[in-house]
This record gives structure tokens, sequence and C-alpha cells, in this order.
């Protein structure tokens, strides 16, 4: 064998490996393509499904069927946990239930609450009524925006 007849060989092999490679390729990029689609779809269900719960705690909060403090947590929680990059941009857009959520946030809960005394459960209960009462009007104002939040 010449080496004149072994680079028709070896053409034909490189062609075969650029060929398996390139597929190889294109394979992975399909791929990446549809988990990407995935994760968006995924994400796009999270970040309704969590809008949809703001709404449903800004109404019950409008409603008088949960108190200003709870209702304020449970949507800057949801706020802070949105998957979307304007996050921050609530804080501006809603202040009053950020700085409630800010004044209660450290408030004793579940057993922690449960390991306090009548006492120390009633002023605590008082601090917040208090801090409630203070925001409620400037609450109240943003309560309807939150209800038509659309992300």
């Amino acid at each position: 064998m010449t080496i004149d007849s072994v680079w028709p060989i070896l053409a034909v092999i490189a062609v075969l490996i650029i060929t398996g490679l390139s597929y190889y390729a294109g394979s992975l990029l399909y791929q990446l393509r549809r988990q990407t689609k995935q994760q968006n779809q995924v994400r796009q269900q999270r970040i309704k499904t969590m809008s949809d719960s703001i709404r449903t705690i800004a109404m019950a909060m409008q409603q008088q069927q949960c108190n200003l403090s709870e209702g304020a947590i449970r949507i800057c929680r949801l706020l802070d946990a949105m998957p979307i990059d304007n996050v921050q941009q609530f804080k501006q857009d809603f202040p009053a239930l950020h700085e409630l959520f800010n004044r209660v946030d450290g408030f004793a809960t579940h057993e922690e609450r449960a390991a306090l005394s009548k006492q120390q459960r009633r002023s605590q209960d008082r601090e917040r009524e208090e801090i409630e009462a203070e925001l409620e009007s400037d609450i109240l104002k943003e309560l309807p925006l939150l209800r038509s939040l659309t992300l």
C-alpha cells in the first residue's frame, strides 16, 4: 500500500469523524434548547401561580378575611421569592406593605409564640395591632394594585 492509496481512506475517515461530531454537537444543542424552553415554561408557571396567590391574599386582606400583618408577611415573602429580575421594584411600588412586613417580621410565630407567656403574647399583639392601625390606610390603597398585579 502506497501513500497515495492511504490518503483517500484517511479523508473518508476524517469526514466520518467530523460528521459524527457534528451530529453529536447538533443533538446537544437541540437538547439544550428543549431544556431551556422547559425551564422557561416552568418559570412562567411559577410566576403565574405566585401572582395568583398574591392576588388572592390581597383580596382576603381587603375583605378582612386575613389580618394585615399575616397578609403582608405572606405577600412580601412571595414577592421576594418571585423569579424575576425587578423584585426590588416591589419595595418601591408597595412601601406601606413592606414597612409593615419589616416591622412585624421579627415577631414570634408558631412554636415561638406558643412558648411566650400570655402577657408577652398580648404585648406583641398590641404592638402588631398598633403598627397595623398606623399603616392600614396606606396598605388599603396598595391592595387594589396588588390585586391587579400581572407579571
